[in-house]
């Protein structure tokens, strides 16, 4: 077990498996697919993201660096809350990009669907989770990884 602290962008707690990306996460690749076509597992349609390609992103602790693409960025995440496809939490490396964190903020306010946002957790976070670990978000940006 080990524990990282981060900055909270959407206040939350939750428990998931994780879902590593070591690449930057498309947000309209990734969701397109799914949104477009009804995808019930919400499978990443990204072509370009080996770590996630055809793995589905609902209800996961989605462990990325940052995301990268247009400015429709935001929109989808928002998107795809309120069709309440999003993963179970966000946890960034980096610092989040000012498009996700709109997304995710407006999300939060704007729809029921819960999905704690936790970034700066740092290089190490993302180099020491797995695909299928346990992960626990804690309110304060308290990552715990099992």
């Amino acid at each position: 077990m080990k524990q990282f602290k981060g900055r909270v962008v959407v206040p939350g707690t939750c428990q998931a498996q994780a879902l590593v990306s070591h690449g930057g996460f498309n947000t309209l690749a990734s969701y397109q697919m799914a949104l477009m076509f009804g995808d019930k597992e919400v499978k990443c349609g990204d072509q370009n993201n080996a770590d996630l390609y055809k793995k589905s992103l609902l209800g996961k602790a989605l462990c990325l660096p940052q995301t990268i693409g247009s400015t429709t960025g935001g929109m989808v995440l928002f998107t795809v809350c309120s069709y309440n496809k999003q993963p179970a939490c966000m946890l960034f490396s980096k610092p989040i990009d000012s498009l996700a964190a709109s997304g995710a903020i407006l999300a939060d306010v704007w729809t029921e669907a819960k999905m704690p946002v936790v970034d700066n957790l740092g290089q190490e976070f993302l180099d020491y989770v797995k695909d299928g670990m346990s992960i626990s978000v804690g309110e304060d940006g308290l990552v715990t990884v099992d």
